[in-house]
């Protein structure tokens, strides 16, 4: 019997959902290391001369990361060590950047270890030297009153590279801010034939939570889905750069549910929500959608929830026909409020760049305290090759409800030369609980 009810346990929690496959530690290293050699082969010559630095140094402090030596770092690294310094320096359309590594060992296969601390302990002098060598005309380095990516260089750390610095080269020590950005912001080819399948694992993690296998109206409440989606994270070996979250709207007035006992519990005809985020091989998700609890004796969602629900792909497809080369996120977000208005959209549009970030650097898209335009962020042109969470929501008054409701969307898509695309397409119609075929897909 023992034996049994343990056979009948792994089959409720087996997983059902044929996730894409998602690679070994091991492997996950190898393809982590892969991307960053193509990268700084590929990305970072073109951003250097783009924006006219011909040395970019990243200094960093064991415990005190800067958000962008982590992404310079190897895989089997976790963190600066003691005191890492990075340096790259552009020498020339032949033979390209060369990295360097001021410290005991190299960092990973790319910065080969420049420092003897037997022959010069100061490793502020050794990086100085290296500096001086080289002679560079601009030296970047991460400090940025608007971008917390690009401000890693501490201040002591900023002193200390000054004072070791000779005078003739101080001045030529400046912020990289835009190079941190477009570093931070900018896909290579390869990053987005894997995002997509980063992209497809959310989304079907995603529609296994809001299923039948994990809700059962009357019983489950938002925290346990939260909880599930968490736990699903963990048991595929990935990670996550946020709380999920779930929430609820449903035909019943707002000052009645907010008196509800928390966490809420799931009913038949309640409209559900979730914020949901992995991090895989350094890359984010962030995905809003929604499902609809059906009701006995219905088999899909009512017609009014699915005009509601147009609605929020209308005002998606506004907002990406609004993305041009060069244009600011607070044009794109003026003009796409303009333009939803004059449809009778009422809309709320606070889009962000992702990558190795979750909100990540580069074109801000309003925020949803922040309409009018966003201050400098939103200042910030569009470049090609980048990708945004398209984050927003559309408010819609439901007669049959007698209140306003929100469809509040967000999907990951990607902007180049040929235009905008969402990376794993985007949730199109409501999911349902439970599913009329049974079979658990979007």
């Amino acid at each position: 019997m023992r034996l049994f009810c343990y056979l009948l346990l792994l089959l409720t929690t087996t997983t059902f959902a044929q996730y894409p496959a998602i690679l070994s530690q091991r492997e996950q290293a190898k393809v982590i290391d892969e991307l960053l050699e193509d990268r700084i082969r590929t990305v970072l010559p073109k951003l250097m001369r783009r924006d006219g630095f011909d040395m970019w140094v990243v200094i960093s402090s064991e415990y005190n990361e800067d958000p962008v030596i982590r992404t310079f770092l190897p895989a089997t690294w976790f963190a600066a060590r003691r005191t890492t310094m990075l340096v790259m320096f552009d020498q020339g359309a032949d033979k390209g950047i060369e990295c360097l590594a001021v410290s005991r060992y190299d960092v990973g296969k790319i910065f080969k270890r420049s420092w003897d601390p037997d022959s010069q302990p100061d490793q502020w002098a050794q990086l100085a030297k290296i500096i001086e060598g080289r002679n560079p005309k601009k030296i970047g380095v991460n400090f940025s009153d608007h971008y917390g990516h690009a401000d890693g260089l501490t201040y002591s750390h900023h002193q200390k590279l000054v004072k070791a610095l000779p005078k003739k080269l101080q001045a030529s020590v400046t912020s990289a801010e835009k190079l941190a950005v477009g570093w931070l912001e900018t896909r290579t080819e390869r990053e987005m034939i894997i995002y997509q399948q980063i992209c497809r694992i959310a989304h079907d993690i995603i529609a296994e939570g809001f299923s039948q296998k994990v809700i059962h109206p009357g019983i489950t409440t938002t925290e346990d889905v939260v909880w599930w989606y968490r736990e699903k994270i963990k048991e595929l070996k990935l990670d996550t750069w946020f709380q999920p979250s779930v929430s609820i709207q449903r035909n019943e007035s707002d000052a009645i549910f907010s008196k509800r006992p928390q966490p809420y519990v799931i009913l038949p005809g309640d409209l559900l929500h979730v914020d949901f985020g992995i991090t895989y091989l350094r890359l984010n998700t962030d995905t809003q959608q929604h499902a609809y609890v059906l009701k006995p004796g219905e088999t899909d969602a009512p017609d009014y929830l699915k005009m509601a629900f147009s609605r929020g792909n209308k005002l998606q497809d506004i907002l990406t026909s609004n993305f041009k080369l060069d244009k600011t996120g607070n044009q794109v977000l003026a003009d796409s409020r303009k333009q939803a208005i004059s449809q009778g959209i009422t809309p709320s549009i606070y889009t962000h760049p992702i990558g190795f970030h979750g909100h990540a650097a580069g074109t801000t898209i309003g925020m949803w305290d922040m309409q009018g335009g966003v201050p400098y962020t939103g200042d910030y042109p569009l470049h090609y090759n980048t990708a945004y969470s398209i984050e927003l929501n559309a408010s819609v008054y439901i007669q049959e409800w007698k209140k306003e409701i929100r469809i509040q969307l967000e999907e990951d898509g990607y902007f180049d030369e040929t235009g905008f695309r969402y990376i794993d397409g985007r949730q199109r119609d409501l999911l349902i609980i439970p599913r009329p075929d049974g079979i658990n897909r979007q």
